[in-house]
């Protein structure tokens, strides 16, 4: 037999047992992008496409455990963070990400797109110190305004200011506006990803797939704007193949790019 290596991406965030959002769909989407996916728990959600029930933060102890134990065995090429859930855990993600030498994506999850706060204040706070020692930040366009302190409706002008902000570059996410183009802050300078309209309602996890992709991609090699570009495509496709599961606002078919003899 021969052995062979693959990338390896590591996704940080919370659990949706639905599969939609969170932690698995972030390794369906490492599969899907052709690399081998590890995952650590911060939060076990109780959610569907109707509704979200409850959210349990893991102990601190417990998720620094799930993330030392495995990358110290399998090195990560790229790590995704999602939801963290509260200061204390961002405290952890902050130590353990000092010590693991490979990007990290970051989706704060900390306002939804219909302007909802997901963190109290202390979480906020910490999830500031967090952001200026990852690679990328993905903010929908309410977070983009909240951390930019500004209420200017041009995402690319809210990227740069957040981008100077916290020196780190900056993807905002316009896909819940009447455009679907996303605007990234990188190296001083702005660059647009035109998008495409869709219409399907069934979107849930689109935040959390697109930033697990960039991941998958960063992991593989390329760097971060290719990774942006190879992303959104894979995010159109399987937004197109029109899976239509649930009764609200249902998941996208993340091995929708794989094709083969075990697919059919």
């Amino acid at each position: 037999m021969k052995f062979i290596k693959k990338p390896v991406a590591m996704s940080i965030a919370g659990l949706d047992p639905s599969g939609g959002a969170g932690l698995i769909a972030d390794i369906k989407t490492f599969l899907a992008n052709g690399i081998y996916g590890m995952g650590a728990v911060t939060c076990v959600t109780a959610q569907n496409t109707i509704k979200v029930s409850s959210v349990n933060p893991v102990e601190p102890n417990v998720l620094e455990d799930e993330i030392k134990t495995a990358v110290e065995d399998i090195k990560p090429n790229a790590l995704k963070i999602g939801m963290i859930g509260n200061a204390e855990l961002i405290r952890v993600v902050r130590s353990c990400l000092s010590k693991i030498d490979a990007p990290a994506i970051l989706d704060p999850v900390m306002i939804s797109s219909s302007g909802t706060p997901l963190l109290k204040k202390d979480a906020i706070s910490e999830l500031e110190k967090l952001i200026p020692e990852v690679t990328l930040l993905t903010p929908n366009f309410p977070e983009a305004e909240f951390l930019s302190g500004s209420d200017s409706d041009d995402p690319a002008e809210l990227a740069r200011i957040i981008g100077e902000k916290y020196g780190t570059s900056v993807l905002v996410k316009g896909g819940h506006l009447s455009s679907p183009d996303d605007f990234l802050y990188h190296n001083g300078s702005i660059k647009k990803y035109p998008g495409l309209h869709i219409e399907n309602p069934n979107t849930h996890g689109t935040g959390c797939t697109l930033s697990s992709a960039i991941a998958a991609n960063l992991a593989k090699g390329y760097d971060l704007p290719d990774s942006i570009r190879l992303a959104k495509e894979y995010v159109t496709t399987i937004i197109s193949a029109g899976l239509d599961l649930g009764n609200g606002s249902g998941p996208m078919d993340h091995g929708a790019a794989l094709k083969g003899d075990f697919t059919e």
